[in-house]
């Protein structure tokens, strides 16, 4: 798993939720606001999953010691809530406050929580995971990857459509209860889900790093996992 994320940028991690921890992930969207395609959640309540300590500690040697997730964002695809994604990078981060920081920005917020663009170096050493509540073939838009593009730092949005010819596309196909990681900087897309189904899915961003000069991650510590 730890040679994929290096060399491909994605892996499929090789254990998978069992019904207890599919339980717990599917009580977070037991609360669901009506039909809207995704919903950000506090990275604290990601780190309460008894599945997140199990992967934080399979992700130690790729992320660091510190490893805890600091962003949460739950998705369920669905009739009324349905969309494409296309090719792109993940480039901001969720943070408490705005502090203005050297190499930091520009900033946005995003469902009242304040995002903000950091330097590449801390994005490259962060990893996501997908966990998976149901399975995703390939007609319940699967997350689509472009192999290796993680290495490349940040790409001009001109440039994607070239790199992505040139890398190829791979699909990742996911069980209920499996879980895919990728480097945060991977080019990633997605289609839209087939009709009358639901996708429902958690994706976290992990980090081991702490932010400098005040800033303080979403979670402000309060995630990390020992």
């Amino acid at each position: 798993m730890i040679a994929e994320l290096d060399a491909r940028g994605y892996a499929l991690w090789p254990s998978r939720l069992d019904d207890g921890e599919l339980a717990e992930l599917a009580a977070l969207f037991a609360d669901w606001p009506g039909v809207r395609p995704g919903r950000r959640i506090d990275p604290a309540r990601a780190a309460g999953l008894s599945a997140l300590h199990r992967l934080c500690a399979a992700m130690k040697p790729v992320v660091g010691e510190g490893v805890r997730p600091v962003r949460a964002i739950l998705f369920d695809k669905q009739d009324g809530a349905n969309w494409a994604l296309g090719w792109h990078q993940d480039r901001t981060i969720e943070v408490v406050e705005r502090r203005e920081v050297a190499g930091f920005g520009p900033w946005t917020v995003k469902q009242g929580r304040v995002h903000v663009a950091p330097p590449v170096s801390l994005l490259e050493r962060m990893v996501t995971v997908r966990l998976h509540l149901d399975p995703v073939d390939a007609d319940n838009a699967p997350l689509l990857v472009a192999p290796g593009s993680h290495r490349l730092g940040l790409i001009a949005e001109d440039a994607i459509k070239g790199v992505v010819g040139q890398l190829g596309e791979a699909v990742c196909l996911a069980g209920a209860g499996e879980v895919w990681l990728y480097r945060t900087l991977i080019l990633h897309a997605s289609a839209r889900a087939g009709p009358g189904r639901h996708r429902r899915v958690l994706q976290i961003d992990l980090s081991a790093d702490d932010l400098p000069r005040g800033l303080r991650w979403g979670t402000d510590g309060q995630g990390r996992l020992s």
